[in-house]
């Protein structure tokens, strides 16, 4: 189970041959006008990148503090793959969200493990989107045989911090004041998930 838009929790069907999430009141029959999540292709870069570059401007929400570039996001796009999916929220025909798992280390031995981003356009925060796409993710993540997703978020980010509690992340450190945006001093706090092990990945 999985929650929808206003707190609800229904089912989420995944579209046959389309890697998408649909939530579904009374099962399958009764589709709603709810958003989807599904992959994204290179035709949402554009979506993304404008979502993300918002919080870069406006927000301590990510520590970049100047806007990523159309090619920094294809470039950062191309990085990804099958086994770091980057999925896209839409609603009505629009990207409204997104979300990623990304390499936490570059080194080998890192390599179980997994970082997530979730991001939402700034006017459809409070609906319970974020939770969804990250439940998702991790739906995906112990698909892949990922032992454990870490995230790294500003301590300030009381919202985040929450829906990563909620759906099972705990607090394993807090680092302080290693930024520096919009004239304060910012704390990390990372918070991370274990996954079942799979047997299709060594331990």
């Amino acid at each position: 189970m999985f929650p929808c838009l206003r707190g609800e929790f229904f089912p989420l069907v995944r579209a046959s041959g389309n890697d998408m999430l649909k939530c579904v009141r009374g099962g399958p029959k009764t589709m709603t006008h709810e958003p989807i999540i599904r992959l994204a292709a290179q035709a949402d870069l554009s979506a993304i990148n404008a979502i993300y570059n918002y919080y870069v401007v406006h927000s301590t929400t990510t520590y970049q503090t100047k806007p990523s570039t159309p090619a920094e996001r294809s470039e950062w796009f191309a990085a990804h793959g099958p086994e770091y999916p980057v999925t896209v929220v839409e609603r009505g025909g629009e990207v409204v969200g997104w979300g990623s798992l990304s390499k936490f280390r570059e080194r080998a031995a890192y390599q179980p493990t997994v970082e997530n981003s979730v991001y939402l356009r700034h006017d459809v925060l409070g609906q319970g989107m974020g939770r969804w796409v990250l439940d998702d993710l991790i739906e995906r993540a112990a698909a892949l045989g990922y032992h454990s997703i870490i995230a790294g978020i500003s301590a300030e980010q009381s919202a985040s911090i929450r829906v990563h509690g909620r759906a099972g992340f705990v607090e394993v450190a807090r680092l302080r004041e290693v930024g520096r945006k919009h004239d304060q001093w910012l704390d990390v706090i990372y918070m991370q998930l274990m996954l079942p092990i799979s047997p299709h990945r060594s331990a």
